[in-house]
């Protein structure tokens, strides 16, 4: 599994249009700049995630706003649906970027993969340095102990991940608390109506990818939901 020059297919699914869109859209995307913090940001588009899918393309705007104080951001776009695929652009600088990517993809039915988004950012992670994952998902359909496995290996290249589950499934919330554990993460709950508590997590996350712990600490002081996270954190 590893990432295409200009928009990867982890899967070997026939190209459709929206996956063609995609892959237009981030070899227009604006172009990294070295030596800033690096974030995947991943998210379930499988049939039930229509409305937070569009939540997050809305919001995910004030992650690069929060960077952009402390150097910068560059982010990776890695989504899932349907039965196999799995996809991830090549990092982005901008949050105009990161919406045009968003903005191609339609959800649709399916089971998660978890465990192929850790392998990828784990490889991503040993070619270079990767601050965190940002996971925004509600369900966890594989087995635990494979993905867990996969979680402790991007641990070792050095990755954070920050689990944000909508809903409360408990199962669910068991599997993304331990994989935030392995990694010296942090989990966090929002439901899908609560835009502002997502906005927060996403601006903390993002500054720990851009600045490191002492840009966490600085944001939990404005705001409950980060220091929360940063209670977590190891």
């Amino acid at each position: 599994m590893g990432e295409g020059k200009d928009g990867a297919a982890l899967s070997r699914k026939p190209v459709s249009s929206d996956v063609a869109a995609f892959v237009e859209a981030a070899r227009k995307a604006p172009t990294p700049i070295p030596g800033r913090g690096r974030l995947v940001f991943a998210l379930d588009a499988t049939m039930s995630r229509q409305a937070t899918w569009d939540l997050a393309q809305h919001l995910q705007g004030r992650m690069f706003q929060v960077a952009a104080d402390l150097g910068g951001l560059d982010v990776q776009l890695v989504y899932f649906r349907g039965h196999g695929e799995c996809r991830a652009s090549r990092f982005v600088s901008g949050g105009q970027g990161l919406a045009s990517l968003m903005s191609r993809i339609e959800v649709r039915g399916g089971t998660t993969q978890i465990r192929r988004v850790l392998a990828h950012v784990r490889d991503e992670a040993r070619r270079a340095k990767v601050g965190a994952l940002v996971f925004v998902g509600d369900a966890m359909e594989e087995s635990v102990d494979r993905v867990m496995g996969v979680a402790g290996e991007m641990a070792m290249a050095g990755v954070k991940a920050f689990m944000f589950q909508e809903g409360d499934d408990l199962a669910t919330a068991s599997a993304f608390k331990e994989i935030a554990r392995l990694s010296g993460g942090a989990y966090g709950a929002f439901d899908a109506g609560a835009a502002h508590r997502l906005e927060s997590l996403l601006r903390a996350a993002a500054a720990y990818a851009a600045g490191g712990r002492q840009a966490l600490e600085s944001e939990a002081q404005r705001d409950a939901a980060a220091n929360l996270l940063l209670q977590q954190m190891r």
